[in-house]
């Protein structure tokens, strides 16, 4: 037979395990997977390289369309070209951030024409549950094929934006799970105490606070941990089978593995930035680190490793958030936006920090990067290098160490926290289908063959 594609001589991460071998594509699809496996149009020598499956990002925010609001934040056309310089063939796109958010059919339709000729990756959507769309609009929005749903137990959107997001209070989460939990997808959920955090942040403030090692006093462990319980009891009452987003400490971690332990259909995430960072450089560093829930202590991102490496954290994800530069440049920690960039150093800093540094194994991390998120979110296609999958890699230069500059990034604005850090991996390159949409001599392609994932 000949194929279209053969990527020869790489360590091939499998389901059961890594091994040299080699893997023919056909029409985008993986076709066959060992030793002489014939002719191909292409071959892709990997000698050298781990061959991954393309990692799957859980947890992304484009802001596209921008309402005149947010026009020059992070768009489809940089934010997917990012993912394909960083290794992520395929991503969830947070339903926030874009004006109108994605509530309803008709906000879910404008998001799609939005992103039309411009995804370098696929996308899969989240549809919001936001107080104001329980009257028909979760309905909508699984008619429409997002692929799970997302709300908020922090304070988040502004009041002043038409059609901006909203945190949902405890009866919209209550009703939102029930009627969630007939269409069977999952829901994700922001789980920290908004009023506890609210009024802290405030009081803080107001006594002249403004670094950011106050902002992560102002927002303490057990302002997690709450909302995390409270998530898993309303699961139970309604059925509604839930994802904690972005988890920040092993006390939340805990919660979710006695929960599910019980029985409870709960999952959760951490991102890179929990993994990478702690608190005593942040103000070091600057705003471009805040996010929430925030980077803690050194003891606190010692146990989230140690529940990364425990298999109690289902996958890792980049929460990529990006705003505009004078959204960062405040002297004032507080009064600054609140997310991090960091789509593009998901894979590489992953496997530095993971495999490299820490002994995970090359199965654990094909998992938490790419088999987990698919499994979970029902991407059929996704996250593994099997027969039959879409032909989705991400080719990784092993101990190539490099220092990130801020020309590297293509982001719209060129913002993160990883600027001048050493990281011991690289991207050599990543296919989406069987196309190469990154290379390290060839750069990003143009071709935009990226599709929305309807499910």
């Amino acid at each position: 037979m000949s194929y279209d594609i053969i990527i020869k001589n790489g360590l091939v991460i499998l389901n059961n395990g890594e091994v040299e071998t080699d893997i023919a594509v056909k029409d985008g699809k993986i076709a066959a997977i060992g030793k002489e496996l014939g002719e191909a149009k292409e071959t892709i020598d990997a000698k050298g390289l781990v061959v991954s499956p393309g990692m799957v990002d859980a947890h992304m925010h484009i802001t596209d369309p921008g309402g005149s609001y947010r026009d020059d934040w992070e768009g489809y056309l940089t934010g997917t070209k990012a993912c394909a310089k960083g290794g992520v063939t395929s991503f969830m796109e947070m339903p926030l951030n874009q004006v109108p958010a994605t509530v309803d059919a008709e906000s879910l339709q404008i998001k799609y024409e939005a992103g039309k000729n411009k995804l370098s990756v696929d996308v899969a959507s989240f549809g919001g549950l936001v107080p104001f769309n329980l009257n028909g609009g979760i309905q909508e929005l699984d008619e429409g094929g997002v692929a799970a749903y997302k709300c908020f137990m922090a304070t988040c959107g502004d009041r002043s934006i038409e059609g901006d997001f909203m945190n949902a209070d405890d009866y919209a989460l209550y009703e939102g799970m029930k009627q969630i939990a007939k269409t069977g997808k999952v829901l994700a959920i922001h789980a920290e105490n908004s009023a506890i955090t609210d009024k802290l942040g405030e009081i803080a403030y107001k006594n002249g606070e403004t670094t950011l090692k106050a902002y992560v006093e102002s927002r303490p462990v057990f302002t997690e941990v709450e909302p995390i319980r409270r998530a898993i009891f309303f699961a139970k009452e309604t059925g509604c089978r839930i994802h904690i987003c972005h988890v920040a400490c092993p006390e939340g971690v805990e919660e979710v593995t006695k929960a599910r332990n019980e029985g409870v259909d709960v999952t959760c995430e951490t991102c890179t930035h929990y993994l990478y960072f702690d608190t005593s450089e942040l103000d070091a560093i600057g705003p471009v680190v805040k996010c929430s829930p925030p980077i803690r202590d050194k003891e606190n991102q010692n146990g989230m490793w140690e529940k990364v490496l425990s298999g109690e954290i289902a996958f890792i994800t980049s929460d990529h958030s990006p705003c505009t530069p004078d959204l960062k440049d405040k002297e004032n920690a507080f009064e600054a936006w609140g997310g991090i960039a960091g789509v593009q150093n998901n894979v590489d800093v992953l496997f530095d920090e993971g495999v490299q540094k820490r002994g995970m194994s090359l199965k654990m991390f094909a998992d938490i990067i790419a088999t987990n998120p698919a499994e979970r979110f029902n991407l059929d296609t996704k996250g593994s290098i099997s027969v039959g999958k879409d032909a989705d890699f991400v080719l990784i230069k092993p101990n190539a160490p490099y220092t990130l500059k801020a020309e590297n990034l293509e982001y719209k604005n060129k913002l993160s926290p990883y600027i001048g850090r050493e990281i011991g991996a690289q991207i050599a390159r990543t296919i989406l289908r069987g196309e190469t949409i990154y290379s390290q001599e060839e750069g990003v392609a143009d071709s935009r063959i990226g599709q929305f994932i309807l499910k």
